[in-house]
């Protein structure tokens, strides 16, 4: 069965090829790279892509960290263990046109001893404007490699896709989705651990594969008022991660670099008094959309 270090490197790898796959997918920019060290136990690679002909703002983040688990993270987790160990690999990527989505994709491993570990992760999609072609292409290569590991992971983890990434204060989920899971292990699968970590793997290794599919009309002009409308959707997604995301709580309860924390916002967004949209467009369709329990596959 893999140990924390396997787990470790192969993590390293999935950010490398991530790496280099996005810059060949955008064609102009490189990644910027921080090491960094967490002054209370381990520490990470945060890679930044900035103002390339796809993407305006992207982080690839790997990181490595331990030490003593935080009172409020031990109530949170509902745990008694005092040391942890915690690594992961996370992506966000903010395109330039108003026409190809946001991405996010998270894999990681947890450990409290060699009896106590879990792996969470996953895929989501949040579309400025939904083109539902596209979230079905989407959710139909997130089936794909969910049916590989277990037949019931797609329909599960997408529902707890649905339910995470909801946001409650506006009634409607970020985007249209994805994969979603957390504490997995083999406890509550049927898969043992190299099984599980061959699945969040499998997700990792085929990110660049499934986002550059989403990327169809990124030479397509748009107009201001699309752009406007992208800035108000960013909007949207910083509310998220600023007040519902765990990863987020996480970093910051830990001491986490700031950072890399953050590197999920976009370069820029937009809050608008009260906008609505009006009847019959593309913005109205797309908030229509952004709901809980849409069928993209079936």
């Amino acid at each position: 069965m893999p140990n924390k270090n396997q787990i470790t490197e192969r993590f390293k790898h999935i950010q490398d090829t991530i790496c280099n796959g996005l810059e060949q997918l955008d064609g102009l920019a490189k990644f910027h790279e921080d090491k960094w060290n967490r002054e209370d136990g381990g520490g990470g690679i945060t890679r930044i892509l900035q103002e390339g002909n796809l993407i305006e703002k992207g982080g690839v983040n790997f990181s490595a960290v331990h030490g003593t688990l935080p009172d409020v993270i031990k109530n949170a987790f509902v745990v008694n263990e005092t040391n942890f160990f915690a690594t992961g690999v996370s992506i966000v990527l903010h395109p330039h046109s108003p026409l190809v989505p946001i991405i996010h994709m998270n894999i990681r491993y947890f450990e409290l001893s060699k009896q106590t570990w879990w792996f969470g992760g996953g895929i989501d999609l949040t579309p400025h404007y939904v083109n539902e072609r596209k979230a079905k292409e989407f959710h139909v290569d997130l089936k794909t490699i969910c049916d590989r590991h277990h037949q019931d992971f797609y329909s599960k983890h997408k529902a707890w896709a649905d339910d995470y990434f909801f946001i409650k204060h506006r009634n409607e989920t970020r985007g249209i989705g994805g994969v979603f899971f957390d504490r997995l292990n083999e406890q509550n699968t049927p898969l043992n651990k190299e099984q599980l970590f061959n699945y969040v793997c499998d997700l990792g290794e085929n990110f660049v594969d499934i986002y550059a599919k989403q990327t169809e009309f990124r030479n397509q002009p748009f107009s201001e008022e699309q752009k406007m409308w992208q800035h108000l959707r960013r909007g949207r997604y910083v509310e998220f991660n600023l007040i519902y995301d765990k990863g987020t709580k996480f970093g910051l309860d830990t001491s986490g670099r700031i950072e890399s924390i953050l590197m999920s916002l976009p370069k820029d967004a937009s809050w608008h008094y009260n906008y609505q949209p009006q009847p019959n467009t593309e913005e109205a369709k797309t908030l229509s959309l952004l709901k809980k329990g849409v069928g993209w596959v079936f």
